[in-house]
């Protein structure tokens, strides 16, 4: 087991069962899933919102799959609809408060895969505001004004 959840003070490992059970005690998790996604020149898709670079994703909604979730908030948050799901890349954790409450938000990452020819549109009642194809050089600085977990994946993933 080895897990790491990216806290606002800085990031915790995991590496055993009894600490990881303990650690989810007392807080409220909520799942989500989103999609790395690229276009056929390899280039990956990232937003902006509320200050930060980020990649789609967004909250289950009740009897839905994860990767159903995926692909859903990845269309609505960016407008494209014709994506291909590629698998599952990994699951990573971030911690926020809202409402007096500690919240546990596991994200499942799945790599997708766009035509590229489709306008992006930000959603802008979730604060997006920019959509933007970028290549590895432009990722990479990016990723240094985006959340933790974010720039794991992009590190991991597309570096």
């Amino acid at each position: 087991m080895y897990i790491i959840v990216h806290e606002p003070s800085g990031p915790i490992v995991f590496t055993q069962e009894q600490a990881w059970q303990s650690f989810l005690a007392d807080r409220l998790i909520i799942e989500a899933a989103g999609g790395m996604v690229f276009n056929p020149k390899g280039e990956l898709l990232m937003m902006f919102r509320r200050g930060q670079w980020d990649m789609p994703k967004g909250k289950l909604d009740e009897g839905e799959t994860i990767d159903a979730c995926a692909l859903r908030e990845v269309e609505e948050e960016t407008g494209i609809s014709n994506l291909r799901l590629c698998g599952k890349l990994q699951t990573t954790y971030h911690t926020y408060s809202f409402q007096n409450k500690t919240i546990l938000k596991p994200s499942h990452w799945y790599k997708m895969e766009s035509t590229g020819t489709e306008d992006l549109v930000p959603q802008i009642e979730e604060d997006i505001t920019e959509l933007r194809w970028v290549d590895k050089i432009e990722a990479a600085a990016l990723s240094k004004k985006a959340y933790p977990s974010i720039r794991e994946m992009i590190e991991k993933y597309y570096l």
